[in-house]
């Protein structure tokens, strides 16, 4: 995932990319209204009750399927209960396609196709099924059962993001149920491996069968959203860009012995030295221009000592101790901040009574645009200052290797009006007076491989979540069950509108 915790308020969408100085001009957002004057707000058309029971009966039968990238896990039963729904609605077989380079991570690209001649590229929408590994154990509640108690679902996928599959899914059947013809096609991918692996579906999907997904633009539900501080809708954010993704295998190694005999250069002992410097260090603050733009608005937004602190570090040069309050108070404020590397898996020793011989630990980092993951791992060595470690990359694929990639983020597109003009009227339809803005995804996401290929791409859920109840990949994931019906209901329209209704 990779849903955004952070955004900004901001309406007037009007980006201006300078293509020869490689920068993104948002100055333009910080004085804009709430809501575009040409905008007009009304109430969005709400799902019946039989739509919500068929919305809600999909949610459920995908939660139910485990896709872990694990052994139980397996995306092609999930997308294969997909393709069932939509050859029994009557969608023609050549317009729900399952495909893929592993049997167990099948895609499905469904197409609703336009009346006549299109008007238009398709619109894609993307859509990632597998979810991260989740233990009973650690839970109040199964993981892999839909569970329904005091407004909230609950089960692995519930945030990210099995709400926006099934409620992609359920506008898609409801459409073609209608008898809805766009003047452009519509196009729905769900995919395996956006969590890791060595299939992933988004980026096999862009370069082996580009003539399946080709788009005009990618909506990507697995990004942005509508955050909510105690019930009430601060902000909408829309991904423009978005940290790069990268882990790092550090390893200790030396020569082991008898655990009677301790000795300081016991390989668990060195690794965790290393790893508590890395937990002691924050690297260099950073803004760019969407980052800039968020902090700028959200300065109105917020009161008393974070007010006060936001504005210090738009300061020229910026507040650095208002900067260390802001990470210190949320977590979110810190990612927006900077790269974060963070240790997240620990193996070492092979007996009780032996020091350990070999000690590896993983290092997740997520990388501010404008670095490679190559100089990461150089900084990783010069914090940990260990010649004995060794500090090597994992690919996706989980390829180790010495060296890393030099790839840096992807570019913000410039925002499309028929993109953003119902996107911000739908969402204003839903929580009034909510300003939309463009923001750095601080997780990653699978947009990154159609931007790679020229496709724009844009991350929104519409899902309303609170500040502090970001649970995707952690314990008991839920979400309001008000939160889904809304999405719902804004994908039917966005949808028409997008098709061009």
């Amino acid at each position: 995932m990779h849903r955004n915790t952070l955004s900004a308020p901001i309406a007037a969408l009007v980006f201006s990319v300078f293509l020869g100085a490689g920068c993104l001009n948002l100055a333009g957002f910080a004085q804009s209204p709430p809501v575009q004057n040409s905008l007009q707000v009304s109430s969005l058309p709400a799902a019946s009750a039989e739509d919500r029971a068929l919305a809600r009966a999909i949610f459920k039968e995908l939660i139910e399927i485990n896709t872990t990238d694990t052994p139980k896990g397996n995306v092609t039963t999930a997308t294969a209960a997909m393709q069932k729904r939509f050859l029994d609605a009557g969608f023609p077989a050549e317009d729900v396609q399952l495909l893929g380079p592993d049997a167990r991570k099948q895609n499905l690209v469904v197409r609703l196709r336009a009346a006549g001649p299109a008007t238009g590229k398709p619109v894609l929408f993307l859509c990632h099924m597998d979810v991260v590994e989740a233990l009973r154990s650690d839970w109040s509640t199964n993981p892999f059962e839909f569970v329904e108690k005091d407004g909230y679902y609950y089960g692995r996928g519930t945030q990210d993001m099995k709400n926006s599959d099934a409620a992609l899914v359920a506008t898609f059947l409801r459409l073609h149920r209608e008898g809805y013809k766009p003047k452009r096609d519509l196009i729905l991918a769900l995919t395996a491996d956006e969590e890791g692996g060595k299939f992933n579906g988004a980026n096999w999907l862009a370069r082996q069968h580009r003539e399946l997904v080709d788009a005009a633009y990618v909506i990507n539900p697995d990004a942005g959203g509508v955050e909510l501080d105690h019930g009430r809708a601060v902000v909408a954010d829309v991904e423009a860009t978005e940290k790069v993704y990268s882990d790092f295998q550090i390893t200790a190694a030396n020569r082991g012995g008898h655990s009677s005999l301790p000795r300081p250069d016991n390989a668990i002992y060195e690794l965790t030295t290393a790893l508590n410097k890395l937990a002691a260090y924050a690297f260099p603050f950073e803004m760019n221009e969407v980052t800039r733009t968020y902090f700028k608005n959200l300065a109105g937004q917020e009161t008393g000592q974070t007010a006060a602190d936001i504005r210090a570090i738009l300061a020229f040069p910026p507040d650095l101790a208002a900067a260390a309050r802001l990470s210190a108070a949320e977590p979110s404020f810190n990612a927006n901040f900077r790269t974060t590397c963070v240790a997240t898996r620990l193996a070492a020793g092979h007996a009780n009574n032996a020091l350990a011989q070999t000690a590896q630990g993983n290092v997740n980092c997520r990388i501010f645009p404008g670095h490679s993951p190559e100089e990461i791992r150089q900084q990783l060595i010069g914090i940990f200052g260990d010649a004995k470690l060794s500090v090597k990359y994992v690919s996706d694929a989980g390829v180790v290797s010495d060296t890393a990639p030099e790839r840096k983020a992807m570019i913000p597109p410039a925002p499309i009006k028929e993109v953003f003009d119902p996107l911000t009227r739908l969402t204003q339809a839903l929580w009034p007076g909510t300003p939309v803005t463009p923001v750095m995804e601080n997780g990653a996401s699978d947009s990154i491989y159609f931007a790679q290929a020229g496709i724009p791409s844009y991350g929104y859920s519409a899902i309303a979540l609170e500040r502090d109840d970001e649970r995707a990949h952690g314990r008991d994931e839920r979400l309001p069950v008000d939160s889904y019906w809304k999405s719902l209901d804004f994908f039917y329209s966005f949808a028409k509108a997008v098709g061009g209704e």
